[in-house]
């Protein structure tokens, strides 16, 4: 019978306690769940509930009184109730669209705002149907005077674009932020602020001579 010396045995202790920790760490890795990820889903699909077919007949170009049928939808992946409001701005080619790098919105005017309160996990989606209801003509520009958002009619103020082409729907997701009781543009997780948003361009060359 052989027996361990006095070094050789406590190097064995020494890699046993070793092995045990790497193993309890494994153990605790592989049984403990990884923290959520905090973030908002924003989207707009098109008329058959894909990410296509955003325009009647493929055709960029929007006439007066044709309907415009898309889905609007978010989802709630922060881990809590949130209070969110999508906010609808138009848009043309030269205003600027929201900045992510600086997480600040466009400085388009706003149309209309909707507002709900998801659940963890919760996905809100609504038809969002719009119609331009006036345009008119003048000096070579095409300024947009009224449009339909499901059927509720909105005034605008003074949009115009050469030629009617490159109008835009820009779309924002704000929270409500409980500390100052607040709504900001976009949201903050891990102390990083984020933003979601969409736009999408459209033409209105059919308007009506002033």
């Amino acid at each position: 019978m052989s027996f361990l010396s006095s070094q050789n045995r406590r190097t064995l202790i020494t890699v046993f306690i070793t092995l045990l920790i790497v193993c309890e760490m494994l153990a605790y890795v592989a049984t403990t769940p990884r923290p959520q990820e905090q973030f908002f889903q924003l989207y707009v699909l098109g008329a058959h509930h894909m990410a296509a077919d955003y325009y009647p007949n493929n055709n960029t170009d929007i006439s007066i009184g044709e309907a415009v049928a898309w889905y609007l939808g978010v989802v709630d992946n922060m881990g809590s109730v949130q209070l969110v409001s999508v906010r609808v701005k138009i848009g043309n080619q030269t205003i600027k669209p929201p900045d992510d790098q600086n997480a600040t919105e466009s400085p388009a005017p706003l149309v209309a705002e909707y507002m709900r309160v998801l659940q963890d996990n919760e996905t809100w989606e609504t038809p969002f149907v719009w119609t331009i209801t006036d345009a008119v003509s003048t000096g070579g520009s095409t300024h947009l005077l009224t449009l339909q958002f499901n059927n509720e009619t909105y005034q605008l103020q003074d949009r115009t674009a050469s030629g009617g082409h490159n109008f835009r729907l820009i779309f924002e997701l704000w929270t409500l932020q409980p500390d100052t009781d607040t709504f900001q543009f976009g949201w903050v997780a891990s102390g990083e602020h984020r933003v979601a948003w969409l736009q999408v361009w459209f033409n209105m060359t059919s308007p009506r001579l002033a």
